[in-house]
């Protein structure tokens, strides 16, 4: 029991991070339905952002949190202006191969200017265990799934409460509606990979801190968990996004506290096969009917 716990608590901090990523991922496929294979790699820029900031600026973990979300909102935003804004109207798999190019762009533009060798996170906040009933709990796993639960819950508030939210909402409903009702697509599409990107250089920073150690091929095989996370919890669908990442991190500390850590990453897929013939949406997702 106390070792289930355990994985439990190690599975909530890495699904936590998952989560943050797979939000990504189901904004912007539910405002352009686009799958924005780029997002993991935007991941791993906020973590070398977070990774510079301390070590040589040697500014405070939170502010080093801020800045990389700030940096990658705005890498986000060139992004979508650059490779998928001139995409817009073109065929699905033309925009989708362009996202497959642009994270190979970034992983090995990062790996050109700063090597593709593994580098040690700063120690940014000093690890404090505390044992409770057998159960060990650091305070960076507390931290990280405190802000990425802030996190998810100011989307929300933003989503839900504010003008550019329900513009959004409207925007990938109808965006052609939207637009003759005073909406402005590409601004919405814009704050979209702006908030969503944000999000992913949090996790970046997070993860960072969590395993100590960064390199620009990071955001790969995450990014695709990710992904995996959406489409699990119903890929368009907030809540959705936010189970599913921390069913996968669960499932993965699971599979390796069982003594199966070299099939970690086949378990995911397994059961994103499982869901997709069960619930083909996702967990949460709406079954949409179109006409032929």
């Amino acid at each position: 029991m106390h070792t289930f716990m355990q994985q439990l608590i190690n599975g909530l901090s890495l699904g936590s991070v998952y989560a943050l990523l797979a939000l990504g991922y189901t904004m912007v496929y539910g405002v352009i339905k686009l799958i924005n294979f780029a997002h993991g790699d935007v991941y791993m820029l906020g973590a070398f952002w977070g990774y510079y900031v301390i070590r040589f600026w040697h500014v405070n973990f939170f502010i080093a949190l801020v800045s990389a979300m700030v940096l990658t909102a705005v890498c986000g935003v060139v992004i979508e202006f650059l490779a998928y804004r001139p995409l817009r109207h073109a065929p699905r798999i033309t925009a989708l191969i362009t996202a497959i190019g642009v994270s190979y762009f970034l992983e090995n533009i990062m790996s050109y200017f700063f090597g593709a060798s593994a580098r040690n996170f700063p120690q940014a906040i000093k690890v404090h265990s505390y044992h409770i009933a057998g159960i060990s709990i650091s305070n960076v796993q507390v931290l990280i799934l405190v802000v990425s639960i802030v996190l998810m819950i100011a989307l929300q508030l933003i989503i839900k409460q504010t003008k550019m939210g329900k513009a959004m909402r409207a925007v990938a409903v109808d965006p052609d509606a939207a637009e003759l009702m005073g909406i402005n697509p590409n601004h919405v599409i814009s704050f979209t990979f702006a908030i969503g990107s944000a999000l992913a250089g949090a996790g970046g920073v997070l993860i960072g801190l969590y395993y100590n150690s960064i390199d620009p091929l990071m955001g790969m095989v995450p990014g695709i968990k990710a992904f995996v996370a959406a489409v699990v919890g119903g890929i368009g669908s907030i809540p959705g996004a936010s189970i599913g990442g921390f069913l996968i991190g669960i499932l993965e500390t699971m599979v390796q506290a069982i003594g199966l850590s070299a099939y970690k990453d086949a378990a995911v897929y397994i059961v994103l096969i499982i869901i997709l013939l069960v619930l083909p949406s996702g967990i949460f997702g709406k079954r949409t009917k179109e006409k032929v």
